[in-house]
């Protein structure tokens, strides 16, 4: 399996995150140009990869995970809580063979992320 795979866990609460819009994009040249959106399931999965195998290229990639609307939306959260909104990740693609797993632990405070398997 290569591509790009994500998920957004809640560990605030202990579950996935439900509902999270997130945004792949490419860096061409000197600009970011969007690839696709999408958002996640019940699982805090996307029900495919962001980028599939076959689309897969090296270079350097983005994933902006907007977080801060899930935060907003969920019960019990003030805004005064949300001091992360949108965490980017930024990351290189240097083997389109392999399969590039870039999870997003999130709480309304803080965040963390690291390459999967």
């Amino acid at each position: 399996m290569a591509g790009i795979s994500t998920h957004v866990l809640d560990t605030d609460r202990g579950r996935p995150a439900a509902g999270v819009r997130i945004v792949l994009s490419v860096l061409d040249g000197e600009t970011w140009r969007l690839v696709r959106s999408a958002v996640t399931n019940a699982d805090g999965r996307t029900d495919a990869p962001i980028l599939p195998a076959d689309e897969a290229r090296t270079g350097q990639y983005e994933l902006v995970f907007h977080v801060g609307d899930y935060f907003r939306q969920r019960p019990g959260t003030a805004e005064a809580d949300i001091f992360i909104d949108d965490p980017v990740v930024r990351f290189a693609i240097f083997d389109a063979r392999q399969h590039y797993h870039v999870p997003m632990l999130c709480a309304p405070a803080s965040f963390t992320t690291y390459r999967g398997s």
